[in-house]
């Protein structure tokens, strides 16, 4: 990128406590604390001063955790709905969408919004870090920082479920700096999070961090501050589909900011936030007021995973009970979780496309059907201001126009493998 950039300057929070302290260059969690919470960044620039777009992504870089920025990025595109918001008789229906869609002027690759966080976390890790870093994902996540890395030559290793390779297409062979590794068929984005877990922990691998890294809620948080800057003010309510919430939360955090740079209005923005039936652990927790999540077993888990269309949002660890987690996002903005079936998110999918114009993804869908649910219940009133947050879309369009090569796996290795086992395999492949 030929823009001059400097590393943006700020310090890190702890959510629990409120102490402040200074970023080590990878820090994940609060120093000399041990009640499991949340850290925050504390960006010097209180008031966001949004670049070009040449800059893609990096035009947030006021508040995002970075020391440097990579080629190939895309900001997120909020735009005022015609169709939809006409379908369903609300007059301040703004999209926020993250994908591929050239006509808006978007150009994600990868057609998702965990874009955002990879061109985040990325730029956050330092030429000095040295290491390999990994990355667990249902899919989506993994793909993304694939693209990202393979691009910028930085070593990555993903794991991923094996029932889950469909979703690891590129429109061109990757870089042999990226390797994947996979939890055998019958696991789930949980056995692929305890792989990632085992290999972190060897020498000359550092874990990516998932929700504690503040880098990746920031990245997230582009959607919020795409969706504020471009309305002129902070929404009412924030539509989205939620695996682990971590989205959620990055627009909760943004939303602070907003308030705090004090030209967006006071909103508290009420999270909207979705499940897809029948996996529905947030959803459950919250309904009966548990800031724990509820037992579940991990045989029925793998099944309801098996059943739902947006495996993407099958996270059974969420960063939910942690301090300054979803159940503090939710309670903080009076938000409420939701959840929808396979076939309405079908059919809020197709209706979106019509209405639209663009395909989206099924995570997405499920977000589009309980906005769909709310109004026809009213839920919301029809001149609020709303943001549906479209996390995904472009990938037929995407697809259409190139020729796809899939990353195959290096090693598949069994749901509950050996250390030593997986030590002595993934040795060989760096």
């Amino acid at each position: 990128m030929s823009n001059k950039f400097t590393p943006t300057n700020y310090k890190l929070q702890s959510i629990k406590t409120g102490k402040v302290f200074e970023d080590k260059g990878w820090t994940l969690e609060a120093p000399e604390e041990t009640t499991p919470t949340l850290i925050r960044a504390i960006y010097e620039k209180k008031q966001i001063e949004v670049k070009d777009n040449s800059w893609g992504l990096y035009k947030f870089a006021d508040w995002l955790p970075i020391g440097r920025t990579l080629k190939g990025s895309s900001a997120p595109i909020t735009y005022k709905s015609e169709g939809l918001a006409k379908e369903l008789g609300l007059k301040n229906l703004w999209i926020t969408f993250s994908g591929y869609w050239p006509e808006k002027g978007i150009m994600m690759k990868t057609c998702s919004f965990k874009e955002t966080e990879s061109y985040s976390v990325c730029g956050r890790m330092t030429p000095e870090m040295d290491k390999i870093l990994v990355v667990a994902s249902a899919g989506n996540t993994s793909r993304a920082f694939a693209q990202v890395c393979s691009d910028n030559n930085i070593p990555l290793l993903i794991c991923v479920p094996e029932d889950n390779l469909s979703a690891l297409w590129f429109d061109a062979p990757l870089n042999d700096c990226v390797k994947l590794i996979c939890s055998r068929s019958g696991s789930d984005y949980f056995d692929a999070i305890h792989l990632s877990n085992i290999v972190a922990k060897f020498e000359g691998f550092v874990a990516e961090g998932g929700a504690k890294n503040v880098a990746r809620r920031d990245g997230m948080a582009t959607t919020m501050l795409s969706a504020t800057t471009t309305i002129g003010q902070i929404p009412d309510y924030y539509f989205q589909a939620v695996g682990s919430g971590t989205g959620a939360v990055a627009a909760w955090e943004a939303n602070l900011r907003l308030i705090e740079d004090g030209r967006f209005g006071s909103t508290k923005m009420k999270l909207m936030v979705a499940q897809n039936l029948p996996f529905t652990p947030i959803y459950d927790a919250w309904k009966v007021n548990s800031r724990a999540m509820l037992e579940l077993n991990n045989d029925d888990a793998r099944k309801q995973v098996e059943e739902m269309d947006a495996k993407v949002l099958s996270n059974r660890k969420p960063p939910y009970p942690i301090a300054g987690g979803l159940y503090d996002a939710l309670t903080d903005s009076d938000g409420e979780v939701l959840r929808a079936s396979n076939q309405k998110a079908r059919e809020a999918g197709k209706l979106f496309q019509k209405m639209e114009g663009i395909d989206i993804h099924p995570a997405a869908a499920v977000a589009t059907a309980t906005l769909i649910e709310a109004t026809k219940n009213e839920d919301v009133k029809k001149d609020a201001i709303i943001m549906l947050n479209i996390t995904g879309g472009g990938e037929e369009k995407f697809k259409a126009k190139n020729e796809l090569f899939y990353l195959k796996p290096e090693i598949i290795f069994d749901i509950n493998p050996d250390e030593k086992e997986v030590k002595a395999k993934i040795s060989e492949l760096f």
